[in-house]
Parts: structure tokens; sequence; C-alpha cells
């Protein structure tokens, strides 16, 4: 939540902030996986200044519609969904089709 807090406010004093404060710059994909909760009213501030900057927000919350036998598993659905939003194709986590109830949307349900 402290580089989040960083980042929104537009704090630069170090590789990985100025990093983000230039994708952000340059409006590109800027996404953010908080794995701290409960949040509290300063955390979600700071989220809605980052997303008023052009970042995304993903908490780090795992699925598990594909019943996970390991905790690899279950942080691989939460790596999917990144690397789904960035347009890097993976096998990690299984898609669901139409013709196995899906939506037809590509995502993981």
């Amino acid at each position: 939540m402290g580089t989040l807090a960083r980042i929104a406010a537009g704090t630069s004093d170090d590789a990985l902030l100025r990093s983000a404060d230039v994708v952000l710059k340059e409006r590109k994909k800027l996404i953010l996986v908080l794995r701290e909760t409960p949040f509290n009213k300063i955390h979600l501030r700071n989220m809605e200044q980052a997303l008023d900057a052009g970042a995304m927000i993903m908490p780090a919350c795992p699925h598990f519609y594909n019943h996970p036998q390991s905790v690899e598993d279950v942080v691989d659905t939460v790596v999917a969904r990144i690397l789904d939003h960035i347009g890097i194709e993976n096998e990690l986590s299984h898609r669901w089709s139409m013709a196995e109830g899906g939506h037809g949307r590509g995502e993981d349900h």
C-alpha cells in the first residue's frame, strides 16, 4: 500500500516509482496488483487517484472455479489474469468455452 500511495502521489524517488510514473505519463498500461486487505479509506482514495491517472487496479484475488490442488495452482489463477490483461497468452488457467457453459468472452470463470 505504501508503493500505491507513492504512485498515486506521483513520487518518483526510486527506479520502480519512476517507471510507474513514466508508464502513466506515456499512457501505457500499468497494472497494480494489490495483496493487502482489508482496505481502509486511505487505500481506497489512493486506488482512485491511481485509476484517475490511468492505472488498472487488480487485487490479488484468486478464483477457485478450477478446483486448484496446490498453492501454486491458486497463485496461477491470479498470474493468468494479469498476463491476460497485458496481452500475454498463457496456459496457466483453464478457459471455459461456450460449450462448457461459459460466457464466450475467453475469461476464466
